[in-house]
């Protein structure tokens, strides 16, 4: 009876937001009504679950017609709190603005911009760096500028975008930061967000990455970032490496600009990149094909590159170490939460490793499980992070993002746990709250090993796969490896179905 209610509820909220927008209600007190329209369906069980965890919103009905700005926000909330039903109903969209400073731009020379979806009343921010490999000379950026224009131009960016995962502003998708200020900031600067090079007759691109952020947060604190209390800078890829370089130039601009009461946080996703010793040595001729290490040298002087200075200092003669994560982290000041697949597939195209949907050679497999040590190992001390077993690449704006748990807690509840102990370590300086785990990493050694990780599907033919038939598909040999682990097959075989 109580769940019937509140959709009815809504039904009258939705309704009401329409007649006041429409002009019908005017200046008058309203009196409530039942919305005449069908009862929806009931929502699942599993949205009732998380909808304990959503906001609550109570309405004042005094005084409507001195404060219909006001009365129309608390319809606003109502509606939003008991999403999914308003899902239709509300505008998600974040909407395209351009720097108003027009001298720092995108590679070309056009306009560098973000997308912003404003949460009235929101005092959190969530800045996003999005990803897009770079290009380190004039021969792969003119191809790079043929190939994906959209990462280096603005000329073609849409009006409004829709978030996803981390973006997303539906509480079902986004438990905890789908009621925060969301920022979208496009990549359009091929320089790993480090650039601070413009255009000029010399310089066929900008490089200009670090330049952008930077005037973006200038931009925002006449939206309404003035008055956060948490700046979240997160990002995925060369955005997850974008924030360990720039987390603390960020915290740094707003103390300069008197904005210190902003708890400046960084999230990296998929950016912990590893300087690794290359399965295959190829010459450096490519985005794809060069070792991480030399694309770096060359990029960082063809970039004109900026690291973080406590991390220049550390590297001096030797900057392009800031930007591997283990490197560069313990230098990093403001609190950063990692996240990181441990067989991460662009980690692997940079080694040459090429998963074309033929079985792995044994070599290939025994680097691969390498790569999962040498990773779980240049983690281990890192205090907040959320390392699963699988093969993939990006995670924090993927839809399944609540979906992949690490020893029975997803990501989303990781980083509510981080919020909590970054909240009570700055009162009282208490350690993190008992049974909310922020350090989480698998401890199983061969990829998909984590049956929560997400689909594989097969190359060639489109299926999906399960566990062991990814692991043959790789070349795994259970007879080799049982006898390896001094077990019976067919109890790995059992253990590898469960996902032990």
């Amino acid at each position: 009876l109580r769940r019937v209610r509140v959709l009815d509820v809504f039904h009258w909220a939705v309704m009401l937001l329409g007649l006041i927008q429409s002009g019908a209600l005017g200046a008058r007190k309203f009196r409530g009504g039942r919305n005449p329209q069908p009862r929806r369906a009931l929502p699942s069980a599993h949205y009732r679950d998380r909808a304990e965890t959503t906001e609550s919103f109570s309405l004042d009905f005094t005084a409507v017609e001195e404060n219909m700005d006001n009365f129309m926000t608390q319809v606003k909330n109502l509606a939003q709190s008991l999403y999914p039903c308003s899902a239709q109903k509300l505008d998600y969209d974040m909407k395209l603005h351009f720097l108003e400073n027009t001298s720092v731009t995108c590679n070309d020379g056009t306009p560098a911009g973000y997308y912003l979806k404003e949460s009235k009343g929101s005092r959190r921010w969530l800045i996003f760096l999005e990803g897009g490999w770079y290009c380190f000379n004039k021969e792969n950026c003119n191809s790079r500028y043929e190939t994906m224009r959209r990462l280096m131009s603005s000329s073609n960016w849409p009006q409004t975008k829709t978030g996803t995962g981390i973006l997303s502003s539906l509480p079902e998708e986004n438990p905890h930061w789908w009621n925060a200020n969301m920022v979208f900031i496009p990549y359009c600067s091929s320089d790993v967000w480090s650039g601070a090079t413009p255009k000029t007759d010399q310089n066929d691109y900008a490089f200009m990455g670090s330049l952008i952020i930077k005037e973006v947060v200038k931009d925002l604190l006449t939206k309404g970032l003035d008055n956060a209390k948490i700046l979240l800078l997160a990002g995925s890829s060369a955005g997850g490496t974008g924030v360990l370089l720039n987390v603390d130039s960020v915290s740094e601009l707003l103390e300069e600009l008197g904005h210190t009461n902003i708890q400046v946080r960084g999230l990296s996703d998929s950016g912990w990149f590893l300087d690794n010793k290359q399965y295959r040595c190829t010459d450096c001729v490519d985005t794809i094909n060069c070792a991480p290490t030399e694309v770096i040298k060359r990029g960082i002087k063809y970039w004109g590159g900026v690291v973080p200075e406590r991390c220049r200092q550390a590297y001096e003669g030797k900057e392009w170490n800031c930007f591997f994560g283990y490197k560069v982290y313990p230098t990093i000041k403001r609190p950063v939460f990692i996240v990181q697949w441990l067989f991460d597939e662009a980690q692997l195209t940079v080694d040459n490793i090429h998963l074309t949907g033929q079985p792995v050679q044994e070599g290939q497999w025994r680097y691969i499980q390498n790569l999962g040590t040498e990773l779980r190992n240049t983690l281990k001390d890192v205090p907040a992070m959320f390392a699963p077993a699988c093969l993939s690449h990006e995670f924090i704006t993927r839809n399944y993002w609540t979906d992949v748990q690490v020893k029975g807690t997803s990501l989303p509840r990781a980083l509510h746990c981080w919020d909590r102990s970054l909240q009570e370590n700055s009162r009282n300086n208490k350690s993190p709250p008992k049974g909310c785990p922020v350090h989480l990493i698998d401890s199983c050694p061969w990829p998909h090993c984590n049956p929560t990780c997400p689909t594989i599907r097969d190359q060639s033919t489109g299926q999906e796969m399960n566990v062991i038939q990814f692991l043959m598909h790789m070349g795994f040999d259970v007879q080799k490896m049982a006898h390896q682990q001094g077990m019976d097959p067919s109890k790995l075989l059992g253990m590898l179905s469960s996902g032990s």
